[in-house]
C-alpha cells in the first residue's frame, strides 16, 4: 500500500477489520517490521489523538518516528506555484518535500482545507504533492476532505459494539461556532458506505455532502424521522460544503441549536450508543448528559485511533 486516503486503499474490509483485532490482541506482535524504519509525522494543524495515537502505533511497530510541525520550528512554506516569493515564506513546499523524504520511510500529513477555495481543497493539492514528490509511502492524517484513520476507527468500534448484525447508523449534523471542514463526516459517510451498516445523514437543507461521499446513504432532513430506531448516532459539525451553491462553501449557513444531540434527541433511538471524534464543543454538539452517559463511546472510539494506524502503518511497512 504507497498511500492510505480513501477506504478503498485498505482493500477488502473483512481482512482490514480481523487483522485491527487481532493487532489488538497483541499491539507488539509486528515489531520486527519497523525495525531500523522511520515514520515522519508532518502538521499544518493543530493535533491530540492523531498526533498521539500515530506515534504510538509507529512506536508499537519498532519504529523511529520524527514530528514536524510546520507552523512552529520550521520555516514557512510556500504551497503554490508560480508565486513570487517575497513575502514571509522562506521555503517551497516542492524542495521541502524531497528533503524531508530523505530522512524517513513514510510519511504521514495532516493539512486541512482552507474552506476558502472548494476546488483547491477536494484537489486535495497539499497532499498530492507529497505523493508526488516524496519518493515514500504516504497517509492522511486528515486531509482537506478526508479523515481515514478517524473512519476506520470509528468502524471498529461500532463492530466492538453492535448488538445487531446490521445496525442502523446515523451521521448527524450539529451546530458550532466556528466553520470546520467536511473531512470527518466524507470519510465516516464513506466507510459506513463500504461496511454492512443502514447508513442515514441528516442535516439541514444546504448542508448536503458531496455525493461521491454520501454514495447508498438515506438522507434525511427530519433529524427525529432519522434518529428513530438507531443503534449509533454519529455527531459531527461541518461548514457548508457548498454542493447546493458554490458560493456558500466553507460558510455556516445553519445556527439552528435544535440540532445539538441531547437527552431527548438520544430517547429517539434504539437505546443508541452515541460517537464523536473529539474535540467536541459541549452544549452546542452534544449535551453533558449525552456525552458523560454510558452510551457514549467517545473514550473507546478515540483509544482505537491507535489500532486502525497500526493496521495502516503495518501494511505500508509489508510494501517497502
Amino acid at each position: 500500500m504507497r498511500s492510505f486516503i480513501n477506504v478503498e486503499d485498505i482493500g477488502p474490509l473483512d481482512k482490514a477489520m480481523a487483522e485491527a483485532f487481532e493487532i489488538k490482541n497483541d499491539r507488539y506482535k509486528y515489531q520486527h517490521l519497523g525495525k531500523n524504519k522511520t515514520l515522519m509525522m508532518i502538521f499544518f494543524n493543530n493535533s491530540l489523538r492523531t498526533r498521539l495515537s500515530t506515534q504510538k502505533a509507529a512506536m508499537n511497530l519498532g519504529m523511529n518516528v520524527i514530528v514536524l510541525d510546520v507552523n512552529a520550528g520550521a520555516w514557512k512554506l510556500e504551497t503554490e506555484r508560480g508565486v513570487v516569493m517575497d513575502g514571509d515564506k522562506s521555503e517551497h513546499l516542492l524542495e521541502a518535500i524531497p528533503v524531508m523524504g530523505c530522512y524517513c520511510d513514510l510519511i504521514g500529513v495532516r493539512s486541512f482545507a482552507g474552506l476558502t477555495d472548494r476546488e483547491y481543497d477536494y484537489a486535495e493539492t497539499v497532499l498530492n504533492q507529497f505523493i508526488k514528490y516524496s519518493g515514500r509511502p504516504v497517509f492522511a492524517m486528515e486531509t482537506a476532505t478526508v479523515h481515514p484513520l478517524q473512519a476506520f476507527a470509528d468502524l471498529i468500534t461500532i463492530e466492538e459494539h453492535k448488538t445487531v448484525e446490521r445496525p442502523k447508523v446515523v451521521l448527524t449534523w450539529a451546530p458550532h461556532c466556528r466553520a470546520l471542514p467536511q473531512a470527518v463526516p466524507n470519510s465516516f459517510a464513506q466507510w459506513m458506505n463500504a461496511a454492512d451498516v443502514d447508513l442515514v445523514i441528516t442535516h439541514p437543507e444546504g448542508y448536503e455532502l458531496d455525493p461521491k461521499f454520501i454514495g447508498n446513504a438515506v438522507v434525511e432532513y427530519d433529524q427525529k424521522k432519522a434518529f428513530e430506531g438507531a443503534d449509533f448516532i454519529y455527531a459531527k459539525n461541518w461548514s457548508n460544503p457548498g454542493v447546493t451553491n458554490p458560493a456558500d462553501y466553507g460558510k455556516i449557513t445553519c445556527e439552528d441549536r435544535s440540532w445539538t444531540v441531547d437527552t431527548e434527541h438520544m430517547s429517539w433511538t434504539n437505546n443508541g450508543k452515541f460517537l464523536h471524534c473529539l474535540p467536541v464543543r459541549r452544549n452546542l454538539i452534544v449535551t453533558d448528559d449525552v456525552i458523560e452517559s454510558p452510551n457514549s463511546l467517545v473514550i473507546p472510539e478515540a483509544a482505537n485511533r491507535e489500532i486502525s494506524c497500526s493496521v495502516v502503518i503495518k501494511r505500508m511497512l509489508e510494501a517497502l
